[in-house]
């Protein structure tokens, strides 16, 4: 299984990606697909991807947690691998932002 999250994309690339995989709310896609597929998926939505557009994919892997991650671009959460353990980090804003 997958689970694949874009961020500032094109319709038309969210467009191509429900040919293979569900899209049960804007830009998180979710489908059970080969590795073969599920690559190819991953380099047409990073390949396609415009501007400051962001993308993570998750799915299985022989690791501890079961599953791993990519990441494309600059997205709104970070991954931290701690040990072979990931983790993920919701960037706080500076004190410089928030005075604003």
């Amino acid at each position: 299984m997958i689970v694949l999250m874009l961020e500032r994309v094109s319709a038309s690339v969210r467009g191509e990606l429900t040919r293979w995989l569900l899209e049960p709310r804007t830009g998180v896609f979710v489908g059970n697909v080969s590795a073969a597929v599920r690559d190819k998926l991953w380099e047409l939505a990073c390949d396609k991807m415009v501007g400051d557009g962001a993308g993570m994919l998750i799915h299985n892997a022989q690791n501890e947690q079961g599953f791993t991650i990519r990441l494309y671009g600059n997205t709104s959460r970070q991954v931290e691998d701690f040990d072979g353990m990931f983790l993920i980090r919701v960037p706080s804003k500076s004190k410089d932002a928030e005075k604003e």
